[in-house]
Parts: structure tokens; sequence; C-alpha cells
């Protein structure tokens, strides 16, 4: 399109000089000898030959000014940003056209700088993305160019009518397409971006149901294998055991039972058995999502399972907003969870420091074995929660402790990201 753009300003530009140049030139040469004419021949006197070493004098080209050469070469050149720069294209080619028929006057030129004249003005209106800007700049110009109808205006002969003709088909066509293009590009930019938010939405609820499902179940899995263990010898603390696991199932269902609520369209009920359960099943399912307040109770059901957890906050408390609150939330119980798989029997110390300005969250292990269920990790839970503190406008770091174990780091800002 670049290309096209210059070459029709480089055609329309041309043509523009070259009638130009004929239009000035009103020299007429006579060869030397008689001319017949009616009343018998007349002499026409023979100039004498020129001195030696005279160089003639060719004065300006077709007796046009050199600045008028280029006033008209101007009328068509701004065409080659016609697509780029519609507005200021227009507003050369209008400025350049009046100036330069005011002052050559009517004649054959004004065929092309009124076609320079139409296609900047379709330019301006079809490509322009200020439409305001664009419908006042386009009537502005076609009323200075009515006002001097005269030397603006081309003489139409009969046979300059069907080329007018293809050239106002030639540009609806060429504006049909191109709003077809827009509407195909903004069909694009639209699915493009559904997809976008398609795709962080489900990134979202798989971090939502990873925390979820892998805390609570590999908590079961531990306490319901220290139960298996001590059913003949302890049974009292199997019973425990199993106590535990049935009040950690009970709060994976409830907060399945949000996330599943924050996926079911308006109007509608979550089939997830709700309100067929006891009164305090019910009572979870409408309790609002984990934030600060719930990280004791977090840390006592890790610590029911043999797990020696320590929990020690420091500072004053601030009211957090809800999301700073759960991705806290969130952090503990990753760092919890990751403990339980990858380091069975390390101690874990949790730390709740509340400054003026942020809430810093650090869980540190001592390292230990592996359990079976650490083969299936997948690394993604990290992933996940430095995009849900970097989405409050926090960060996240984890890695090896130089004295042995694990240590998660977290900084999260007490206000909302700005």
């Amino acid at each position: 399109m670049w290309t096209a753009d210059v070459i029709l300003a480089f055609v329309l530009a041309v043509c523009t000089v070259g009638t130009a140049v004929r239009q000035g030139d009103a020299s007429m040469v006579v060869p030397p000898g008689e001319m017949p004419l009616v009343g018998g021949p007349v002499p026409v006197p023979v100039p004498p030959p020129p001195p030696a070493g005279w160089v003639p004098d060719l004065g300006p080209v077709g007796h046009l000014e050199p600045w008028q050469i280029v006033l008209a070469a101007l009328t068509a050149l701004p065409l080659a940003a016609r697509r780029r720069y519609p507005l200021t294209a227009f507003g050369a080619v209008i400025v350049t056209t009046l100036l330069f028929n005011q002052r050559l006057g009517a004649g054959d030129t004004t065929v092309y700088t009124f076609l320079s004249c139409v296609v900047a003005a379709y330019s301006a209106a079809v490509y322009s993305p200020h439409r305001l800007r664009a419908l006042v700049g386009v009537l502005t110009g076609a009323g200075l160019i009515a006002a001097f109808a005269e030397e603006n205006f081309p003489y139409v002969t009969p046979g300059v009518v069907p080329f007018l003709l293809l050239v106002g088909v030639g540009l609806g066509a060429n504006a049909t397409h191109v709003w077809k293009q827009r509407v195909h590009a903004l069909e694009v930019r639209q699915e493009a971006a559904t997809r976008l938010a398609l795709d962080r939405e489900r990134a979202r609820i798989a971090r939502e149901l990873h925390d979820i499902v892998t805390h609570n179940v590999s908590v079961m899995v531990i306490q319901a294998g220290a139960a298996r263990k001590v059913m003949d010898a302890a049974p009292d603390r199997a019973r425990e055991a199993l106590l535990a696991v049935e009040a950690g199932g009970r709060t994976a269902m409830a907060e399945l039972r949000q996330v599943m609520g924050l996926l079911t369209p308006a109007g509608e009920e979550p089939e997830t058995g709700a309100g067929t359960g006891s009164g305090a099943e019910d009572d979870a399912e409408l309790a609002p999502q984990p934030g600060l307040a719930q990280v004791p109770a977090l840390v006592g059901r890790v610590r029911a399972t043999g797990v020696p957890v320590e929990l020690t906050v420091t500072g004053t408390p601030v009211p957090l907003p809800a999301g700073v609150g759960l991705a806290a939330y969130r952090v503990v119980q990753e760092a919890l969870t990751n403990t339980v798989k990858h380091a069975a029997g390390a101690t874990v110390r949790v730390v709740l420091e509340h400054t003026p300005d942020a809430l810093h969250v650090v869980v540190t292990d001592t390292g230990g074995a592996a359990s079976p269920s650490a083969r299936t990790g997948t690394g993604r839970g990290l992933t996940g929660l430095r995009e849900r503190v970097a989405l409050h406008g926090g960060t996240l770091s984890a890695g090896g402790r130089p004295t042995g174990g694990y240590r998660v780091d977290a900084v999260l800002p007490t206000g909302e990201p700005s």
C-alpha cells in the first residue's frame, strides 16, 4: 500500500507539472521563410546568426518560475503519506492546490489538482482515526475549493465523464474494502481479547483448585496413614486422626463449593450437594473465602497430622483487602503443603510480620525426607503463588536455605495496588 501511494503521488505530480509547463509555454516557433496568407505571402525576417561563443538563455522552464514547478508537484506529492497521516496530507494538498491555481489561473492542470484533492479528501475520511477532525477538515476543504470554483474546478467535457465515473466507483469499492478490513481486524482483536480473558480465568481457577485440593488431600492422606498405623495400638489416636481427616474433607468441600459458586451463572445453584448436609456443612459453605484470620486454624490442622508447626505474629495487624488476605493464606497453605510432601519430619516456622505498609509472610522448614506424593508435583503451585502475589503488587521468593530446608518469603502491600 505504501508503494502504491508513492506511485500514485508521483504520477499525479508528473501530470500536474507537465500540464503546467505546456500551459505556461505560450511561445510559438515560426520557421524562417514566408507564411502563406490569404492576402499573399508576408516576408518573415530571419534573425541574424548569433555571435561566436554565445550561449542561449533558455529562461524558466515553460515560462514558469521554479517555485511554480515545485508548487505544482506539491499539489500531489503529499498523497504518498495519505494512509499514515491522512489529515496532514489532505491539508497540504488543499493549501498547495489553492495557492497554485490562484497563481496560475484556471487551465488544464485543474483536472489533476482536483483529482488530488478528491483522493486526499477520501483518504482523510476513510483512514483518519479522528472522525470529528476528519469531517470538519473535509467540509472546510470542500468549502474553500467551492469558494474559488472558477480557478479550482476543471472544465468537464463529455469524454471526461466516464473517467470520473470510474474514479468514483473505484473509490467507493476501495472504501468498502477498507471498512471490511477494519471490521475483520476488530473481530480478530475481540476474539484475541476473549481468548486471553478465558486463559487468565482458567489459570485463576486452576490456582484455586490446586491450592484447595492439593493441601487438603495431602493432609488427609497423611492423617489417614497415621490412623491406619496406630489403629490397633492406640485406637484413641486413630479416632482423632480420622476426625481430622473428616474435618479436612469438610473444609475442602466448603472451599470447593465457594469456587463452584463463582463459576456458576447467576440464578443457578452449583450442583455440589449444597444444603443436603449438616448445619455445620451449610455454615461452612456460607463462610467467606479464607483469609489471614484462618491461618491459625490452618496451622492447627497441619499440626494435628504430627508436623511441628510454630506460628509467630509480630507487629500490629491492620485491616487487609480481601484479596491480600486470601493471597497470604494461600502462601502459608502452599508452603505447608510442600513441607508435608517434600520434607517429612521437618519442623516448620510460620512468621506473619505486620508493618505499616506491608504484610511479610515467611514460612521456613528444617528439611526432611520426601514423601511418595512428592513425585506427583509439577511446580505450578509456586508459579501460581507468584502470579497471585504479583496481582496485588507484592513479591514472592522461594528457595533452599544455606543451613538446610526451604524458605518461602512473600511481601504483600496492605493497600490496593495502584
